[in-house]
This record gives structure tokens, sequence and C-alpha cells, in this order.
């Protein structure tokens, strides 16, 4: 390929989708450097499979965070893709657009970015093979699909204890009102996994205007005075550069696109000298406003078979083998997060306070320090968890070397705001009333985990500090905004004093959206791709 217009960092959720976006217009040359492969491993398109990848080196990143005060000094795991379609292609594949009120938080800081705004995109990315419906996209290249009819019974059950709870019945949360217990869509297609990899790349793998190069870690942005010009990157041991005519666009994610800025000069200006790195813009915000959603789970055994008596022995392994094989049925086509919902504590209509999940199956033996999702329990249970919708805690992505090989640290900061353990109380109670309605509570034989140990208030706090966990929805670490003195980019997702250079990903998010963020950061894609192209 001749010298390329544009050259995508990243073949992540956003990347992939932005390459696909720009690259029809044949007049546009794009180069696309992924640092992980191609991706060609069974079970990164296997849609349970990700149970399988959560610790392959391969094709994940395998973060930590650095100790977290508020949880008892616990290093939380991070996976993320290093794959193409990044985290898309190991996820569990939930698929929510977020609720309208989200957006309308974004359209204040972010002109262009309102829920009229953002809402088309979603249409035109979707695929819904679900019932037809006017607020759902059914030509797009991202596969959703309604997985009612394949739920397990005991999901079932938990949604009918949902509604005895008092939570109404939601049969599609990504139109109208997001409130209500559901089975969630998931991004699958023909019962495969529909990554972006899947979705936006392979269809378009021939296109000669589109250079995708795979094991290409980028190690910095190229600049001429305040203007990206080109990135150099490593194939094996060969140092190389690409110069881009028109842009650099930065589409790593949360933790490698602000990683990225600060090796390249961009970022807070002490830290930068401390390392001995160039200040192209000392700019203080790269890395800070990150955000996540942290919850809990609690285990509950069963009285009757969960998937748990399926997956875990050899003849169950063998049989939803050739369910998958002969049909592209069963429960390997499905994501183990088969159940949940979205709820306001205050009872009202407005933006979820709360998620839930359900799980149909439990995995509490796992060895410390692992999680195995794919070494069912060998008794039946399940379990439902939860995360609050719009965490205050927020973190920040530090360089700790200047050696691009070495991960950033990172901090959360999790739990260190009182409305945070507020929702973790609030969450836990909620949980513990849906498990004892009467259509959870007939097949229930007690809970598990943590059980009788967590009781008043105080004690669940101090459980959670223990338990806790993260459902990987990092975002907000180069927050966009028109502000120069709180975000990183414009509304045109520019680098703010930066000529050339964009950042497309779950990086730009000024808040947490209310849900997963795998379809939001796909949105960014595409919005990326229609603000470069003059669409809007």
């Amino acid at each position: 390929m001749a010298e390329p217009d544009y050259i995508i960092v990243g073949a992540g959720s956003a990347g992939s989708a932005l390459a696909a976006r720009l690259s029809e217009d044949l007049n546009i040359k794009v180069l696309l450097l992924e640092a992980g492969p191609q991706g060609r491993h069974p079970f990164l398109h296997i849609p349970i499979g990700y149970g399988k990848v959560f610790y392959d080196k391969n094709v994940n990143w395998k973060y930590h965070t650095a100790p977290e005060p508020n949880l008892n000094n616990r290093s939380i795991y991070w996976p993320r893709g290093k794959v193409l379609g990044g985290s898309s292609s190991i996820n569990a594949m939930v698929y929510v657009r977020g609720h309208k009120q989200d957006y309308e938080e974004w359209q204040t800081v972010a002109p262009g970015w309102g829920w009229v705004d953002v809402e088309p995109m979603f249409r035109r990315m979707e695929n819904w093979l679900g019932q037809p419906s006017q607020g759902r996209g059914s030509d797009g290249p991202l596969g959703i699909t309604d997985v009612t009819k394949n739920v397990h019974p005991v999901t079932s059950a938990y949604l009918e204890a949902a509604v005895q709870a008092g939570i109404p019945k939601n049969y599609d949360y990504n139109v109208d009102d997001m409130i209500g217990a559901c089975f969630y869509q998931i991004t699958v297609k023909d019962g495969f996994r529909s990554s972006t990899a899947n979705a936006y790349l392979k269809p378009i793998a021939r296109r000669k205007n589109l250079k995708i190069k795979t094991g290409a870690l980028v190690t910095r942005v190229l600049f001429k005075g305040q203007t990206a010009i080109g990135v150099e990157y490593r194939i094996g041991g060969k140092v190389m550069t690409a110069i881009a005519k028109k842009e650099v666009i930065l589409s790593g994610g949360a933790i490698n696109t602000p990683q990225l800025l600060q090796l390249s000069g961009i970022g807070p200006g002490n830290l930068l000298k401390k390392m001995n790195i160039k200040v192209v813009k000392d700019q203080a915000h790269v890395g800070r406003n990150l955000s996540d959603h942290m919850g809990v789970e609690l285990i509950y055994g069963a009285t009757v078979p969960t998937l748990n008596q399926l997956l875990r022995p050899l003849w169950g392994k063998a049989w939803v083998g050739l369910q998958f094989l002969l049909r592209r049925k069963g429960p390997l086509t499905m994501s183990l997060n088969q159940g949940g919902g979205f709820v306001n504590l205050d009872g009202n209509t407005g933006a979820p306070d709360l998620q839930l999940y359900f799980m149909p199956m439990s995995y509490s033996t796992a060895p410390k320090g692992r999680r195995p999702l794919m070494s069912p329990d060998p008794f039946p249970a399940y379990r439902i968890g939860f995360t609050p919708c719009k965490p205050e805690s927020k973190g920040y992505i530090e360089i700790q070397s200047p050696d691009p090989t070495q991960p950033p640290t990172m901090r959360a900061n999790y739990f260190s705001t009182e409305h945070d353990l507020r929702m973790v109380i609030a969450g836990t109670r909620l949980v513990r009333r849906i498990a004892s309605m009467p259509a959870l509570a007939k097949i229930t034989d007690k809970e598990i985990f943590p059980g009788h140990k967590m009781e008043t208030d105080d004690e669940i706090i101090a459980t959670a500090r223990n338990i806790s966990w993260t459902v990987f929805h990092q975002c907000g670490t180069c927050r966009m905004g028109m502000n120069v003195r709180d975000s990183v980019v414009d509304n045109k997702l520019k680098v703010h004093g930066i000529k050339n250079l964009r950042i497309a990903d779950a990086s730009i998010f000024p808040t947490i959206p209310s849900g997963n963020t795998n379809a939001p950061a796909i949105m960014v894609g595409e919005m990326a791709a229609s603000i470069i192209k003059g669409e809007i």
C-alpha cells in the first residue's frame, strides 16, 4: 500500500468499526495496526469459549491493577483483548446501548453526542435478530441475538422471581425504557461470536485500500512540532515507521491509549519529565477520569439441575459439543450471563442505579487467583450479581516506565465514595430479595456464598471489599469535552492542542454508561468515521 491517509492504532471494538467505515471510500487508504494476532483460535469464535481465553496471554493483555486500598489491597485482574476485535473477541457478549440520560450527560460537555445523535449510530451497526422493531437496526454488520427461546429453565425462574420482587419484565431494554428484568441480548450470529473482527473486518479482508498488520506494537506517535505525522511500531524485533497523509487515530482502549499518549509525550508534564520523555503537550488529564463497574456476586445452591450438571461431566461436554457442531445450538452459543436487568431504586423510570447479572451455573471452587469460567462446580448452583451503574469512584492510568512493553500503573480507586458503598449495600439486599421470591425459593437450597457472615451494612461492606469483582468496563481515561481544562479530546475527537491526532475508543467517554460498554465503544468507532467523512 502507498502511504496511508489514516493510521488507526488498535483493531478493537472501535478501531475495527472505524477502519471498515473509512475504507468504504475506495479513495481513502487506511492502515490498521494491531498488537495482537489475527485470532484464529476456535474459542474466540465459539461464544461460551471466552472462559478458555480469559487468561490466554496470546490474545489477552492480562492486566492487573495496583493494590486497591479500599479492597484490602487486592490487585484486580483486568483481561483486555489483544487480538483483532480487541475485547469484543473475548468478552461476555452482552449488548447494551446504555440509557438516553447517559448521552444527555455527554451532550452537556460535548455537543453532538446526545441520544438523538448516537441512536442512529447504534441502529447503523446492528443486525438485530430478534422480533422486528422500528427502534432496532436490521442490516448492520453486528449480529445481535435474542436468547429468549434458548435460556436455561433456571434463568426463566430468575426472571419470574425478579417480577415477583417488583421489577417489571423488559423484552427489549435497548429501546424505550431501560428499566426492568430481562434476558440479555448478545453479540452472536448463526451460533458464532459476532466480534468486530468477524462483523466488520472479515467481510472486507480483501479491500485493497485497507491494510491490516497484526503483531504490530505501536511504541509512539511521531510528531513534527505539535502535529502528528505518523507512528513508530515493532513487528517481532524490527522497528518500523508509518507516515499518515492526513491523521493518526488512536483506538487502543482505556488503558493502552493513554499509555501510548504518555509514551509519545502527551500527558502530565511532571510524569513525562520523570520518565525522561520529551514533552510534546503538557496535558494533565491524559490517563485520569478512569471509571469501571465493580460489583458483588452471591452464589445459591439449587435443588434442580443447572448448567453445572451439563458442562462439567465428559458426557455433557460431548453433548453440547455435538449440539454446536451439528446445529449451532445449545449452551455453547450463549453467554454465561443469560439474564439480568436494570433497576432504579426509587422506582421511577429514570436512569438505572443497578445492573443485575444472572448465571445458571457456578464456579465457586476455582483455585484462588484463577477464574476458569468453564470449570463448573460439581453441585447444582446459580449466581446472581450486580454492579452500580454510575460509580463515582475515579482512578487513573500512568506509565511506570518509558518502555512500551511494560504495562502502566492502573489504579481504579474502587469503593472510594460513600455513594458506591451505599449501592453495594442496596444491591446485596436486592439480590437476596429476588432469591427469596417463590419462583427461585422453591428451587433453592441455601445461599452458599457469602452466607450468614454478611448480614449488617457493615458486614456487607467488609465482605464486599474482599469478594467484589469487576465486569471489565474500564473507560474515560481520555475524556471528551470542549473545556481544555478537564478533557483530552473535543467533540470531533481531536486531541486538544495537537493537529492530525484523534482518539476513538472507550477512553473518550465523558462518563461511564449505565451498562456494558462494548456497544458504546463500537458506536464511537461509527461516530468517528461519520465525523471524519463529513457525514455529520
